[in-house]
């Protein structure tokens, strides 16, 4: 079945203003059409973002409880489509039915999170140094975001981004991925079911490179969050300019190290997890792995097995580990890595090429592939790939381990497969990476705690909860002082 996605601006479901369309295609099966959607142009972004400020005015003045119960509604209503809407994201992304189940999972508990913030959005009282007066600081919405969001979480990185900009007091023109448009708007029509006011979430579907680049640039937006790669981040945040809020959460190249003393069947299963889970197509992907030398031949053997067993196809059936790529263009790149490993003088140990056999026939289908006696400077250990590849590489000591990974530009997730716990807290202070995991993969980070990395991993604000979360990314400070005194008191001169 092949649904028809219109755009939602200023409360009204409409088509693009040229009548042009795009299509959501099926990865696992490119026969199947999942979604018909608008190709919008400025025009249509135009309308969204005059829609967006006209409904700023009475939503930011909207009591953040009463926009925290909307949302709160809106996780309820996840929850109960949670199966529906999983399975959506499996057909339409690619990723196995229990991973799109979790995609929906997290956008649920985001939901549920910053539903509760509505009763918080806290700052902070403290004493003046004066009598009769009173200091404190309060949260304030900054206005209209350009949410814009990839494809490979399609429920829940959207969720991280427009729950905390609503329960703060933003209004929002979100523009999802073209590859998984259908995903974003069932998300959007539970928040309109909720109750959202007309207005203050629109809709716009498009390219990247033509709506997405125009809205982030709109002289009517005051902030931009975005996922994504590098460059187009980079690129966001130069065009954009010191005017409005940006926050950039994007690639990776994440490393687990394993030591000499690491539980090798709890570190082969990380780092199977993490190099093959969504099909490597994570920023926080465990695309290399590197291993203390005297345990290197061992893990590489065990390493091996394991994924020579992980089985291909389509995502909604539970025989499957590995789904496809998202199309055909990051297959080919993924490919084109794969020759480029081989060239530098990398083993390929398993793997390595398109799997075109039976059903996969019909999709995005590469095999989980492993090299082996990967130098750290070559390509396929410094440049993301965002597929199921993995290198594995030596090193002699902790320290090496650690100098190994935290070479090369990104930052985002590491990890440390070790049973000393001295070993583990030296890992913890100098891996130069915004998320840390002991004896766990790259992958499962909770939302009640900032996400983001360093370096060319992240600009900006981090996402999700915590101190330093997403909410500091959608609110400003503002400091009050109120003198019930009657008199004029001067503040570091005044000490009657």
């Amino acid at each position: 079945m092949t649904d028809r996605i219109k755009n939602l601006i200023d409360g009204e479901w409409v088509d693009a203003a040229s009548g042009m369309i795009l299509e959501s295609i099926n990865p696992a099966d490119t026969s199947d059409v999942v979604g018909i959607v608008p190709k919008s142009g400025k025009e249509d972004v135009d309308a969204a973002v005059d829609a967006a400020r006209k409904a700023y005015e009475s939503w930011r003045l909207t009591p953040a409880p009463r926009r925290g119960e909307i949302i709160f509604k809106a996780a309820e209503l996840l929850q109960k489509r949670k199966q529906e809407l999983g399975e959506l994201v499996t057909r339409e992304m690619g990723k196995v039915l229990p991973e799109g189940l979790g995609d929906v999972q997290e956008a649920i508990e985001m939901a549920y999170y910053m539903a509760g913030e509505g009763r918080r959005l806290s700052g902070e009282t403290v004493p003046s140094e004066l009598p009769n007066k009173d200091c404190k600081s309060i949260r304030v919405p900054i206005g209209v975001f350009a949410l814009i969001t990839p494809w490979n979480f399609p429920t829940a990185i959207p969720a991280w981004k427009i729950f905390p900009a609503l329960v703060s007091g933003n209004t929002v023109v979100f523009k999802p991925s073209s590859n998984t448009p259908v995903c974003a708007t069932r998300l959007v029509e539970i928040l309109v079911e909720a109750g959202i006011p007309k207005g203050v979430i629109n809709l716009v579907h498009g390219t990247g490179d033509n709506t997405g680049e125009y809205l982030a640039t709109h002289p009517g937006i005051d902030g931009v969050s975005f996922t994504g790669s590098t460059a187009v981040g980079e690129r966001l945040a130069r065009v954009c300019g010191p005017d409005r809020e940006i926050s950039c959460e994007m690639g990776g190249k994440n490393a687990i190290i394993i030591m000499d003393d690491a539980k090798l069947d709890l570190a082969v299963e990380g780092a199977i997890w993490g190099g093959f889970g969504t099909t490597g197509q994570r920023c926080t992907a465990a695309s290399r792995v590197v291993v203390h030398e005297t345990v290197y031949d061992k893990f590489l053997e065990m390493f091996t097995n394991a994924a020579s067993k992980l089985r291909l196809g389509n995502g909604l059936l539970k025989t499957t580990d590995v789904g496809p790529l998202i199309n055909e263009a990051q297959m080919k790149k993924v490919l084109d890595y794969i020759k480029t490993g081989q060239k530098e003088g990398a083993r390929l140990v398993i793997g390595g090429k398109a799997n075109t056999e039976g059903d996969c026939g019909k999709g995005y289908f590469i095999e989980p592939t492993i090299f082996a006696d990967v130098k750290p400077n070559m390509r396929i250990a410094q440049e993301e790939i965002f597929g199921p590849v993995v290198s594995v590489i030596k090193a002699s000591d902790l320290y090496d381990a650690i100098r190994i990974v935290n070479d090369i530009k990104y930052g985002l997730s590491s990890s440390i497969y070790t049973q000393d716990v001295n070993r583990s807290a030296v890992a913890e202070r100098e891996l130069d990476t915004g998320i840390v995991y002991i004896n766990a993969s790259t992958i499962g980070a909770e939302i009640q705690l900032p996400f983001g990395g360093t370096k060319k991993s992240g600009l900006g604000h981090r996402e999700a909860g915590g101190r330093g979360g997403a909410l500091d990314m959608f609110t400003k400070w503002k400091v009050i002082y109120r003198d019930y005194s009657g008199r004029l008191q001067k503040a570091q001169i005044d000490k009657d």
